[in-house]
């Protein structure tokens, strides 16, 4: 089957669907954290959309291109959390049923936001189940439109929709930014921004930044083919654990990211914190990865230039943030 690869355009039509939809989120800046990077670091606040995450974006996208004959039956999706959140959200404003599909060990957090939307929660082993084929069984019984969380070009079409805000919010500043770094689990996220940036800022180079030992994506662009991650590795970024990029996904990184970062746990906790103190901004674990990346991890070529760095979502679980923050 030919994949539906997403483009600029796309992106852009993503733009004017989603006007009024999403929150245009802020940049931030902070002179401390400049700093520490020994770079000019300007932050997304992706953390500060409706849901807490950047997943709303392509959710809405998706959502509301379904035919008005199918939404009776609903979505199905899977997502250790914020996609899930982004899709029964999106589902409750379209008046449609949604049945998410999430890991028994989802930060409690995440699950209470899916509930309080009024989705279904079918919950599973992430070590022994598979949630794709849970949920192709519950889609296929149900006859509900399966929304996968980023292997979609409709939603990499919405992901990118940040981008695009940026890139106009950077413009007002009179900036050209000559780096990008985005977290990276499927790859959803960063590929929607390179498509963004390659209609609208196409000298910046964009970066991938993931937890070590999870670094499929830094792994799988140093060798120019998908790299899988073993089995069973395991960090506290619990939003950007999955196995390898994408088909779709990696059709664009492949083409338009320059490399990836990879950063310890201790590095994303310690950038949580930073970001507590300076930003005023409760972050994520995997959220903070590439904020973490900017901070402790640049590349040579990085040192001394202009930084856009994606903070991609707040849904930390209370009892984790405050270990987070008193560790430090």
């Amino acid at each position: 089957m030919t994949l539906s690869i997403p483009t600029y355009e796309d992106v852009a039509a993503a733009g004017e669907r989603l006007r009024g939809a999403v929150t245009e989120t802020p940049v931030l800046r902070h002179d401390a954290l400049d700093a520490i990077a020994g770079a000019r670091l300007y932050f997304k606040a992706e953390c500060l959309q409706e849901t807490g995450s950047f997943k709303l974006r392509g959710a809405m996208n998706r959502l509301l291109q379904i035919p008005a004959t199918k939404r009776v039956a609903g979505v199905v999706a899977f997502s250790s959390g914020n996609h899930a959140q982004g899709i029964s959200r999106a589902a409750k404003r379209l008046g449609m049923p949604a049945l998410i599909v999430m890991p028994a060990d989802a930060p409690a957090i995440k699950v209470a936001g899916v509930e309080a939307d009024g989705a279904e929660i079918q919950l599973y082993d992430r070590e022994t189940e598979s949630r794709e084929a849970i949920a192709a069984d519950l889609a296929d019984a149900r006859g509900a439109v399966l929304v996968p969380s980023f292997d979609d070009a409709d939603i990499v079409a919405g992901q990118g929709t940040c981008g695009l805000e940026l890139s106009a919010q950077m413009a007002e500043r009179k900036v050209e930014l000559d780096h990008l770094i985005c977290c990276a689990g499927g790859g959803g996220l960063t590929s929607g921004i390179a498509l963004a940036l390659e209609g609208t800022s196409s000298a910046t180079k964009v970066w991938t930044a993931e937890p070590e030992g999870h670094d499929d994506w830094r792994r799988s662009l140093a060798a120019g083919a998908v790299q899988r991650n073993a089995d069973g590795t395991r960090s506290f970024c619990d939003a950007i654990l999955t196995p390898q990029p994408g088909e779709i996904t990696w059709a664009v990184g492949a083409r338009l990211f320059s490399g990836g970062h990879a950063v310890s746990d201790a590095q994303i906790g310690e950038a949580m914190r930073l970001a507590f103190r300076h930003l005023k901004l409760v972050v994520e674990p995997g959220g903070a990865a590439a904020l973490a990346a900017a901070l402790f991890a640049l590349k040579p070529e990085q040192k001394g230039t202009d930084i856009g760095v994606i903070i991609s979502g707040g849904n930390v679980d209370p009892a984790l943030f405050a270990r987070v923050l008193n560790e430090g």
